[in-house]
């Protein structure tokens, strides 16, 4: 069992940053693959960035793509999610995701309960 716990989250406004933490329970964080998804209001959940459980091969939606960037430091049993160039369109509700699976898939085993990013105009 991984427990998650992200946080990070906060009102910033366009143009500003963001780094987003993702901390794991247990010992097996190191063996699965991560990823951020977000959901806005009234909007279904969306894939935002992926990275294997080794900290390489890093993808991203388009939408992000230039401007996150994730990572994880294993030895903190830690993931991350760097934003930077907000815009109000990045505002959702994020979470991070772990599993056996890669990409974009949503069928990642663990999810955390998520933390509010909102981005002003």
């Amino acid at each position: 069992q991984v427990q998650l716990v992200e946080s990070g989250g906060g009102l910033v406004q366009a143009g500003g940053s963001l780094r987003l933490s993702c901390t794991a329970s247990g010992r097996t964080f190191i063996s699965y693959n991560m990823a951020w998804f977000r959901q806005a209001p009234g909007k279904e959940r969306e894939f935002v960035a992926a990275i294997n459980w080794i900290g390489l091969r890093p993808y991203y939606a388009d939408s992000v793509k230039g401007r996150f960037t994730i990572s994880r430091d294993n030895a903190k049993n830690t993931g991350y999610l760097q934003m930077n160039s907000l815009k109000p369109e990045d505002t959702a509700v994020y979470y991070c995701a772990v599993g056996r699976v890669a990409g974009d898939t949503e069928e990642y085993r663990y999810w955390g309960q998520g933390t509010q990013v909102t981005v002003s105009s």
